[in-house]
């Protein structure tokens, strides 16, 4: 292990080239903008900096860093990275002037990594247009947010859009396994036991970095463990020179996280979604925020717990409460939006919110009943005058003739047949007597009657 430098070890470990990065595949193929990128020369005709700006947008611990700093190396263009959490207009503007006299001078041009660009205020924004239009800097910028929200239109046109997904298990095994190897890592002293390797996998959630960060600090735990033991045992032997092991109950020691009974291909994963569904199903909040609170601290994709938040407010809330569909949904697109970890907030208010709301699953059961029926083949010829006629002999054929304008008739409700004749007087649709559900199924009834003709 580098011991020699107090650099963070997925710094020492980062690529210094597009062939070393891990992942992003879809952006990496031969010929990709980044490629292409990364190969084209110092400067263009005129002296302009070659290279489209781009904007990689992405879920931390993706490799944006890496790409940026990748692509500056491969090409030995100068590099200069800015945080938008503590850069200013005139940091902009004092990297600007430099890259035009680099530029003028030694003909080299500059990379400019903005991270974070989403913190920049539209000004501070305004201020990178400049250098972007004329050529000044090739801007690689990094927001873990929708830049179509967060980035000026100005700039986001004159750049190329990169969208980063999280590492996949093969991924973060590889950027693990390197690390253990890698002489600027552990350089062989260290070694994963199974059940650490797919734990480590498991809480890392596809980001790199925190793979890394949970790798260093048990690896680096169990050598200082390793030379304690080491230095009140007087023999000598080969075993100094093996691997020291690092088992999961010491990585989640290390990490300072519970190690969860979780297993997002396996028996587990089944197991805490249903128990998930069953607590909101059963109007227990607390229970539903526990099973949501293991599978987000498992890495389980929040994607996959919005669709199901989804569903659950289809099936198990439904007319009950038809407002809650809009909170899940809302939930779903602002987890897309913001990300983990924030996104666990949204989950939250819409577990919660489905958990307490009044439950029915009649609409639900009336789709179902009525899948059923048309499999069977239960089903006849639409209504004459339900059919279309707007196409040319439709009218001929006595399409929508009798039709009756719902909204003419009194109550906007109109006397008139809709199901097929061998269907008249099928009901799939009963409403049960929760919630709002309750006023539907009054107003329903008075439906019925008025299209059976009765008064």
């Amino acid at each position: 292990m580098a011991m020699g430098t107090t650099a963070p070890l997925a710094v020492r470990m980062r690529p210094t080239s597009l062939d070393e990065v891990v992942g992003q595949r879809h952006l990496l193929g031969p010929g990709s903008p980044l490629r292409r990128l990364a190969a084209s020369s110092q400067t263009a005709a005129g002296g302009a900096a070659s290279g489209q700006s781009v904007i990689l947008w992405g879920p931390p611990g993706t490799g944006k860093t890496t790409l940026a700093q990748s692509i500056a190396h491969s090409s030995d263009r100068r590099f200069v990275e800015l945080s938008a959490v503590t850069a200013g207009v005139k940091d902009v503007r004092q990297v600007m002037e430099a890259a035009l006299s680099d530029r003028d001078l030694y003909q080299r041009s500059t990379v400019l990594f903005l991270d974070e660009i989403h913190r920049f205020t539209k000004a501070q924004q305004d201020a990178l247009l400049p250098g972007v239009e004329q050529g000044w800097v090739t801007l690689i910028a990094a927001t873990t947010e929708n830049p179509s929200f967060s980035v000026i239109s100005p700039l986001l046109s004159r750049s190329l859009l990169l969208t980063l997904e999280p590492l996949d298990d093969d991924d973060i095994t590889l950027l693990v396994e390197r690390a253990i190897a890698d002489p600027r890592g552990f350089d062989g002293r260290i070694q994963l036991d199974d059940d650490a390797r797919a734990q480590l996998v498991r809480l890392s959630s596809g980001d790199a970095r925190r793979a890394l960060t949970a790798l260093e600090a048990a690896g680096a735990h169990a050598l200082e463990a390793a030379a304690t033991e080491s230095a009140g045992d007087d023999e000598d032997g080969d075993e100094a020179d093996a691997p020291v092991t690092v088992t999961a109950e010491a990585l989640a020691s290390a990490v300072d996280r519970a190690l969860l009974r979780y297993d997002r291909q396996g028996d587990e994963h089944y197991d805490v979604i249903s128990a998930f569904i069953k607590s909101v199903r059963g109007s227990d909040p607390d229970a539903a925020l526990h099973y949501l609170a293991r599978m987000i601290e498992a890495g389980e994709d929040p994607r996959f717990i919005a669709r199901r938040i989804i569903v659950l407010a289809s099936e198990d809330i439904g007319m009950a409460d038809p407002q809650g569909l809009v909170i899940a949904a809302a939930a779903a697109q602002a987890v897309q939006l913001i990300g983990m970890p924030e996104g666990r907030i949204p989950l939250a208010e819409a577990t919660v919110y489905l958990a307490t709301a009044p439950k029915s699953n009649r609409s639900y059961l009336g789709i179902d009943r009525a899948i059923a029926d048309v499999r069977r083949g239960d089903f006849g010829r639409v209504p004459t005058h339900l059919r279309d006629a707007h196409y040319p002999g439709a009218k001929r054929l006595g399409h929508g003739k009798g039709y009756r304008y719902a909204h003419d008739a009194p109550h906007g409700v109109a006397t008139q047949q809709h199901l097929p004749d061998p269907l008249v007087g099928v009901r799939y649709y009963e409403p049960g007597a929760h919630g709002f559900e309750r006023d539907v199924a009054a107003r329903l009834e008075r439906i019925r009657r008025i299209l059976a003709g009765e008064r």
